[in-house]
């Protein structure tokens, strides 16, 4: 084969199908939303999708997650269509998957291999890296046999980057040897940055938080006049970046972490927990919160699961409603008679303790008051935690 060949085929993109079920109790726009989630994780990981399946089941088939009939349905249309890799919205049992891959003749990943997948190329930093190895090798350690299979069909492509062709020839107790390695050396990492964070404890500090591609890092630019890439994928960010912010003639430091997403796995939120630490430190958290999205009250609730999780619930939360602009476009065109500050008012005297800001990143559209309430907060934070002290300026 020519090197001119070989270097197409390096560059071209897998070819996809993602498949999902309705199950009783779900809406057509819940199941809708959650497959335009995994569309955009399938782009995230380089990917093109060429079809989306869906079916309506009263409970999953323990053999095949779907029905048999659609499984060949898949099988077919995968035949015709060179189709490289299938991919299920949830999580597939190691026998789920070895059935599925027999009749389908092709790579059957779920979406917690390809959110692993996504982790593994977007991470950059040494502790970044080790996070995701270290989740990796938790999901990898139930499932040996498949990645034997898969080895030794020699696939590659998403869902197959990671710790490489080791597993070959490894066996659990390596695999329980290498996770205990690596979680030696976060727990290092771990009493590292605690010290590095005792020395901060003289400025208050904020965490922005949310579901992942609600617009973190463009406030984070906004607000720390910094210019962190932001990118239009899912989970851009995985290391915690921090920037002292000043605003009238208050200062403090502003973190932004990695993205929240529904169904994340608990060992990957455990790999994180060096990472979320920013979350539990915090003195406030800025909840960020795509207003255009029609789910987006879903994605509060799966955030402040992941808050309960690691026991950060309780925190003072600032609200932010982001990308107000496309909500409002949104809400014209249903309703040409739509207000938009009536809206926000009604909302704000429904919940009088709330503590929320409606903005638009993009537009630059509410960042003042944000920054206003933001004083007010953190100015708040400064007496009660020295009283009678002034709060600490530059």
């Amino acid at each position: 084969m020519k090197s001119q060949n070989i270097s197409s085929l390096e560059t071209k993109k897998e070819r996809c199908v993602i498949v999902g079920v309705s199950l009783p109790g779900q809406s057509k726009e819940e199941i809708n939303e959650y497959l335009e989630e995994l569309v955009l994780l399938v782009h995230s990981a380089n990917a093109d999708v060429i079809k989306i399946f869906k079916q309506n089941l009263n409970k999953i088939n323990s053999k095949f997650f779907v029905g048999k009939g659609k499984v060949e349905e898949i099988a077919e249309f995968v035949k015709k269509n060179n189709i490289d890799t299938v991919i299920f919205d949830d999580e597939l049992s190691p026998s789920q998957i070895r059935n599925l891959e027999r009749i389908i003749d092709c790579k059957i990943i779920d979406r917690t291999n390809l959110i692993l997948d996504i982790f593994a190329d977007h991470a950059k930093t040494a502790i970044a890296k080790a996070q995701v190895e270290l989740a990796q090798y938790e999901y990898l350690l139930p499932r040996l046999t498949r990645m034997w299979t898969h080895l030794s069909k020699q696939r590659g492509g998403i869902g197959m980057r990671g710790p490489g062709e080791e597993e070959i020839e490894t066996d659990r107790r390596i695999i329980r040897n290498k996770i205990n390695k690596l979680k030696k050396q976060l727990d290092e990492i771990d009493t590292q940055k605690q010290t590095q964070r005792k020395h901060r404890e003289s400025i208050v500090r904020a965490t922005l938080i949310g579901y992942t591609n609600v617009g973190k890092s463009t406030i984070m630019n906004i607000l720390s006049k910094s210019n962190i890439m932001v990118k239009d994928k899912l989970f851009s960010t995985l290391d915690t970046t921090t920037r002292k912010v000043m605003i009238k003639d208050l200062s403090f430091l502003l973190s932004d972490t990695v993205g929240f997403i529904r169904k994340l796995p608990t060992f990957l939120i455990e790999s994180f927990k060096s990472t979320l630490a920013e979350v539990n430190e915090a003195d406030i958290l800025l909840h960020v919160v795509d207003l255009s999205s029609p789910l987006y009250e879903k994605q509060m609730q799966v955030v402040y699961q992941i808050l309960s999780e690691i026991n950060a619930v309780d925190k003072t939360i600032i609200t932010i409603f982001n990308k107000i602009d496309l909500f409002e476009e949104k809400m014209l065109a249903l309703n040409p008679h739509f207000d938009f500050q009536s809206y926000i008012d009604h909302y704000k005297n429904s919940y009088s303790n709330n503590l929320s800001v409606f903005i638009s990143a993009t537009k630059n559209i509410g960042i003042d008051e944000l920054k206003d309430l933001l004083y007010d907060e953190i100015s708040k934070v400064h007496e009660k935690g020295f009283p009678g002290n002034k709060p600490f300026y530059l």
